[in-house]
């Protein structure tokens, strides 16, 4: 008997999110987004497209609310929607799969990484650019928009998706602990409305990683700063009793 994994599929194979799966304290939101009209509606959109021939991306648009249930939340970062390119999105804002060139949103991630904490880039090719380390240990990766047709960015904003991640954005911000919302660029900034300003969250913007605005003003997202602030807010929680010493580590895997 061959005993060989499978390999792991690198597209949306169709559209019934029952093979999406996610978190127990997930489960209530994403079953009354897709009973919804809303959902529906994505659904058969979805749907139609794969009938009609389209590469659709990530295999697991779910995976983020899958690898970080709603209590191990500790640090949001938001993102778009996926990477376009074949073989690259895997279900979490900015990560790419072991062995896949960097993006350079995702390079300059890294850079401000290594010179704000000094950790040194991941080691290749595994890890690589995956972050599911990340995700693993309290780091919501969330895309706004959840799939993409291959080779054409955006292309599914607006067709639903917002509904649920803004409803899941909500749900972290409303819940019983301080977390920090890493808020990268004008479209994650935009949901800072969802964010309630009492609830003692950490809210840190700056602009997009992509190497058409990292060195830019107004905030620069090289030399934001924003891990190292994270690290402390997440050790001032600790002290206090609100998160444990461990939550929300940012270092590469394998490091």
């Amino acid at each position: 008997m061959n005993s060989t994994p499978a390999p792991r599929a690198t597209q949306l194979q169709n559209a019934d999110p029952a093979g999406w799966p996610v978190a127990p304290g997930w489960q209530p939101l994403v079953d009354g987004f897709f009973a919804s009209a809303r959902g529906q509606a994505l659904r058969a959109f979805l749907q139609a497209r794969l009938d009609a021939g389209a590469t659709l991306f990530p295999p697991e648009p779910l995976r983020a609310l899958a690898l970080t249930p709603p209590e191990a939340v500790r640090v949001v970062i938001l993102g778009q929607d996926p990477y376009h390119g074949r073989g690259q999105a895997e279900g979490l804002a900015f990560s790419v799969a072991p062995g896949v060139a960097l993006p350079p949103s995702l390079r300059n991630i890294f850079k401000e990484l290594q010179r704000d904490l000094g950790t040194p880039p991941p080691a290749w090719p595994v890890p690589g650019g995956s972050l599911v380390k990340w995700a693993e240990n309290g780091v919501l990766l969330l895309n706004t928009c959840l799939t993409v047709e291959e080779g054409q960015p955006a292309s599914h904003t607006g067709q639903g998706w917002e509904q649920l991640t803004d409803a899941v954005i909500r749900q972290v911000a409303q819940g019983p602990r301080p977390v920090v919302f890493m808020l990268w660029g004008s479209h994650a900034q935009s949901k800072r409305a969802l964010i309630p300003a009492d609830q003692g969250h950490l809210v840190l913007c700056a602009n997009h990683p992509s190497p058409l605005s990292a060195l830019r003003p107004p905030v620069p997202f090289i030399g934001c700063g924003h891990f190292g602030q994270a690290r402390a807010f997440r050790a001032q929680q600790a002290a206090a009793g609100a998160a444990p010493p461990a939550a929300a580590d940012l270092r590469p895997a394998g490091r």
